[in-house]
């Protein structure tokens, strides 16, 4: 195998890690969730501040791409990350369960568990991303991105099916060993993805002591790159919109429009078929047309934006037409273009993460998804306040989510209006460090 090419087969292969981290997180932020909030009778907000814990730690990516730039390969990052990962999702099972007779320390156990959770996924999905862009060919980087997605989001509906069926009746020893299992084939499943993927060949020479920078001047060299720099703000804003609709849409449905629970969580179902469309015509399409299709990714990440933008702006107007808007149609476009963006964001990062200043492709990778998991950290819990504050302030539920959407919209087109900027002066800006390489 080529230093480059990776195979289709290759590429499933590695979207198996994805899988793997995918079933221990859902495990954690939503049976955990619920142990927390219904079993055990607790504040929602602990496990919402749990999960920030994981979110937070996700600061901490461009140190452990910077590691793995300097170490020379991905494969240990990617394993030692996962291995970190699914220890914390047993962790989490084993603290959930303790907070039943003794909160406190629960919660301490808890804490660390969920900081192991962030540890892990951070190091282990931001060399997985590195890895893959560095193993595929550029005409198949777009629908590799939406490969390695989509089979991210088939580990949360395997995960949440299978366990589901196990963790019933609810006792705190089949939590525990219910998220043993999945922690356990969580590792097994990474490992077959991942081993010998990379290849002895593909491990680049350890680079001399005067050539490994301290991390800081790493990550101050890869915020100098105006394109990096540029594309940092741009997955955070991108994300931040696409992350504020999580938690009112459903409570939009219900309020505005007297959705009953059952007919809200059905029109969730809805965006999220349509988020996985959108995933899978990138992955199409990319594949069909290859290079052609790599030079036009710029135009599918703002189209997805505008396009996301605009079903929001349709949905800010939507309690004036009352019953006569097809609230279903606009929730499955919304997903669509959700789809769409994200995906063609991801081969965006697959793509431009070795051009700029040589063994900073960790790091560079790493700056992107901190940006990228603070926005999901904020961008929820932001959304909900924002309706809230909203109610307050103009005493109608109607017009606060309508306020909300209308700001949601205008963080799209910001961001599609920034993103439309990335690539355009790459070779002048990257030109002279590229000839340097």
């Amino acid at each position: 195998m080529t230093a480059r090419g990776l195979s289709w087969g290759g590429i499933l292969r590695v979207g198996l890690v994805q899988t793997a981290l995918g079933a221990v997180v859902v495990l954690t932020t939503s049976a955990l969730n619920r142990v927390m909030v219904v079993e055990l009778a607790l504040p929602a907000t602990l496990p919402g501040l749990l999960v920030g814990i994981h979110y937070a730690l996700q600061m901490l990516r461009p140190r452990w791409g910077y590691g793995s730039d300097m170490g020379g390969r991905r494969t240990p990052w990617i394993l030692g990350g996962i291995a970190v990962l699914a220890l914390g999702g047993l962790l989490a099972a084993c603290a959930t369960a303790l907070m039943g007779v003794a909160l406190w320390p629960g919660v301490a156990l808890a804490a660390v568990a969920f900081a192991l959770i962030g540890l892990g996924a951070g190091a282990g999905g931001t060399s997985l991303l590195v890895l893959l862009a560095a193993r595929v060919d550029e005409a198949r980087r777009a629908a590799a991105a939406s490969i390695v997605w989509i089979m991210m989001i088939a580990g949360f509906v395997l995960t949440t099916a299978i366990a589901g069926r196990f963790l019933d009746p609810y006792t705190p020893e089949r939590l525990i060993a219910v998220s043993a299992c999945v922690s356990v084939i969580a590792m097994l499943v990474a490992t077959l993805g991942v081993i010998g993927i990379e290849g002895p060949a593909a491990a680049r020479a350890a680079p001399e002591p005067a050539s490994k920078p301290p991390f800081r001047q790493a990550l101050a060299e890869v915020w100098a790159e105006p394109e990096a720099r540029r594309f940092t703000v741009f997955i955070f804003l991108s994300m931040l919109a696409y992350s504020a609709q999580d938690l009112i849409l459903e409570p939009f449905a219900g309020t505005v429009f007297g959705r009953t629970l059952g007919q809200s969580t059905q029109l969730s179902s809805l965006q999220n078929a349509g988020t996985l469309i959108g995933m899978i015509l990138v992955a199409v399409v990319g594949s069909a047309f290859g290079g052609r299709f790599a030079h036009t990714l710029r135009g599918w990440v703002v189209g997805g934006c505008l396009f996301a933008a605009a079903v929001l702006a349709l949905l800010a107007a939507s309690p004036m037409l009352g019953e006569a808007f097809p609230l279903a149609a606009a929730f499955f476009a919304l997903g669509l273009g959700n789809g769409v963006f994200a995906a063609a964001a991801v081969a965006s990062m697959m793509k431009m993460v070795g051009e700029g200043r040589g063994r900073r492709e960790g790091t560079r990778m790493g700056l992107w998804g901190a940006a990228q998991a603070v926005a999901f950290g904020i961008g929820g819990l932001a959304g909900a306040a924002a309706v809230d504050v909203a109610r307050l302030a103009l005493g109608a539920p109607d017009a606060a989510y309508a306020l909300v959407f209308a700001v949601d919209a205008g963080l799209f087109v910001a961001a599609g209006i920034l993103g439309a900027r990335i690539g355009r002066a790459r070779r002048a800006a990257f030109g002279p460090m590229v000839a340097a390489r």
